[in-house]
C-alpha cells in the first residue's frame, strides 16, 4: 500500500517503509506492469523516494519463466499492452500458439478443448462487467460469452476447480497464477482506434471501481492516467497467464475485426 487504507487494516503511511523498518534485509520485487489499484500505485520515482533513504542494490529482471514464447511473441504482447498493435510474427511460434476468435462461441469451443487435452485451460476477462462479492451471480458478456464471473467456492484455486471451465476469471482469481492455455475476454473498456492504429482505453467503461479510488497525493491528471494504465496493467496480467498458448476474443468488433485481419494477412 502506498496510503493508509482501513480496509487492509493498514494505518501507516507507507507499507514498504514499515516493512523495511522491521527488518533486517528486505528483497523487494517490483513490477510496474501487475499494480491494479490506484491505492497501491508504484512506479521508480515513487519506489526511489523510499530507498534513497537505505543502502539499496537494484537489479534488472529480464526473463520470464511462465511462457513457452518466443522472444517477438513475447514483444507482440508487450507492445499491445502498451497501446500497440503491430503486425504479427512473421513466424509461427513453434511452442505457444497465439490466436484470435471472431465469435465467442468458437472461442469457449477451443478453450474446452484444450482443458480436455492437456487440462488447466481458462477463460478470464477484463473487469468490464459487474462483479461482488454477494454469492450471486453475475453474467459475463450475456450477448456473446454469457457466462458467469468466478463463483466457486472450496479450498482449492479457482482453475483447479474443475467445475470452473465453465465460469470467468478476474483479474484477482487468476494473478500469479500459472494455466497452459489461457482465454482472455477483452470487454467494452478496450477498443481499437484505426485511424492512430493503436488501442484506446476507455476507464468508464471498467466495473471495479475500487481499483479507481482516487488518492489526495496524487493530482487529478495523475489520478485519471493511472486509471488507464491499470486497466493496461490488467491486460498484461491476464494475456501472461498461459503457459502454452493465449486466445484472445475482443467484443469490440473494430478491434476484433483488426486482429483478425492481422492472423489473416500472415497466412497469406
Amino acid at each position: 500500500m502506498t496510503k493508509e487504507d482501513s480496509y487492509n487494516n493498514f494505518n501507516y503511511k507507507n507499507q514498504l517503509d514499515e516493512i523495511i523498518k522491521r527488518s533486517k534485509i528486505t528483497i523487494v520485487i517490483f513490477d510496474p506492469k501487475q499494480v491494479l489499484k490506484i491505492k497501491s500505485y508504484w512506479n521508480d520515482s515513487l519506489l526511489e523516494e523510499i530507498t534513497k533513504h537505505y543502502s539499496a542494490k537494484t537489479v534488472k529482471l529480464t526473463d520470464q519463466m511462465r511462457m513457452n514464447a518466443s522472444p517477438e511473441t513475447i514483444n507482440w504482447i508487450d507492445r499491445f499492452v502498451s497501446k500497440e498493435v503491430l503486425p504479427l510474427p512473421v513466424e509461427r511460434d513453434s511452442s505457444f500458439e497465439l490466436k484470435f476468435f471472431k465469435d465467442a462461441e468458437s472461442f469457449k469451443t477451443a478453450i474446452e478443448r484444450k482443458n480436455n487435452e492437456i487440462g488447466l485451460s481458462r477463460i478470464v476477462s477484463t473487469f468490464d462487467y459487474l462483479h461482488k462479492k454477494d454469492k450471486k451471480s453475475y453474467i459475463v458478456d450475456e450477448e456473446g460469452i454469457n457466462m458467469p464471473w468466478n463463483n466457486t467456492m472450496n479450498n482449492v484455486a479457482w482453475a483447479e476447480n474443475p467445475e470452473s471451465i465453465r465460469e470467468v476469471g478476474s483479474i484477482y482469481t487468476v494473478q500469479g497464477f500459472d494455466l497452459n492455455f489461457v482465454g482472455v475476454v477483452l470487454g467494452p473498456s478496450v477498443s481499437y482506434n484505426e485511424e492512430e492504429d493503436k488501442l484506446v482505453i476507455d476507464p468508464s467503461r471498467y466495473k471495479d471501481t475500487g481499483a479507481f479510488a482516487s488518492r489526495s497525493d496524487l493530482s487529478p491528471e495523475k489520478n485519471q492516467e493511472i486509471k488507464e494504465e491499470i486497466i493496461l496493467n490488467s491486460i498484461n496480467v491476464l494475456m501472461k497467464r498461459g503457459i502454452h498458448g493465449l486466445y484472445i476474443y475482443a467484443t469490440d468488433s473494430k478491434l476484433r475485426k483488426h486482429l483478425l485481419d492481422l492472423e489473416r494477412r500472415r497466412k497469406v
